[in-house]
């Protein structure tokens, strides 16, 4: 790919303008090269760990009634799926304001993304409790599934349990001590198994000086907006569930 070519002049900007916009939008291609290698590398993992049971899921069903799916069953035609862990446990009081912002953003993409690879909700509280909070943020393309009664959230680390006394250790949490997580978990269909075939786990990865919310930027339009701002994240703004303007 040619890196030479006619660059972009808004109104009235200075030379000195120029010249550093140019020098970041060669940082931009390099970004966006790097976002595809990475993107090929992730596509080329060899096979994943076969599942280790064929988890039992409840959803909302015909005529609204909540009713059992295995998750060999979430595929349809498709031959891969993603499962979010939402961080709206039986113990919470209310739905994570991050995870919740987050789904925000995603309701548009759920809209096309069963026409190409699933894309659902889990979490560990019932059902009912899960559809009620996705028709009060009028999410009414997400599909909802509660993990309530199965080891899934444990087992793909959307909850605490499932970490090792090595990452407890390295992280200070305590032994008695656990929550949710927001794990983003892509499952892909191998004949008559199911393969996990990739997790987020930058999430659990230790963050860089100054930076957070980083672990699942790519699925998240909010903080990559404002990136773009002279503004920035800021370093003491997080979503909120709902504001002034709501009441």
């Amino acid at each position: 790919m040619a890196d030479d070519f006619a660059r972009m002049h808004y109104p009235g900007e200075s030379p000195e303008y120029r010249q550093a916009r140019n020098t970041l939008l060669d940082a931009e291609i390099a970004l966006r090269r790097q976002t595809e290698a990475v993107a090929e590398m992730r596509r080329a993992l060899p096979p994943g760990g076969e599942v280790p049971e064929d988890y039992v899921f409840e959803r909302i069903g015909a005529f609204s009634r909540p009713e059992k799916v295995r998750l060999s069953e979430l595929f349809g035609e498709f031959p891969s799926i993603m499962l979010y862990s939402l961080m709206y446990g039986p113990d919470r009081d209310a739905a994570c304001p991050g995870c919740t912002h987050l789904l925000d953003c995603a309701e548009g993409a759920a809209r096309h993304l069963p026409y190409r690879a699933p894309l659902y909700v889990v979490s560990r509280s019932p059902i009912a409790r899960l559809s009620a909070w996705a028709h009060s943020r009028g999410w009414n393309h997400l599909q909802m599934l509660s993990t309530a009664g199965n080891d899934y959230s444990s087992d793909y680390y959307g909850h605490t349990a499932g970490l090792t006394p090595a990452m407890r250790a390295e992280r200070g949490y305590a032994d008695d001590e656990n929550w949710d997580e927001p794990m983003l978990n892509v499952f892909r269909r191998d004949g008559d198994k199911v393969r996990h075939f990739w997790g987020s786990e930058l999430v659990y990865a230790p963050e860089d000086p100054g930076q957070h919310h980083r672990g699942l930027d790519f699925f998240d339009s909010l903080w990559g907006l404002l990136d773009t701002t002279p503004e920035g994240r800021g370093t003491d703004y997080f979503p909120k569930v709902t504001y002034p303007a709501d009441a």
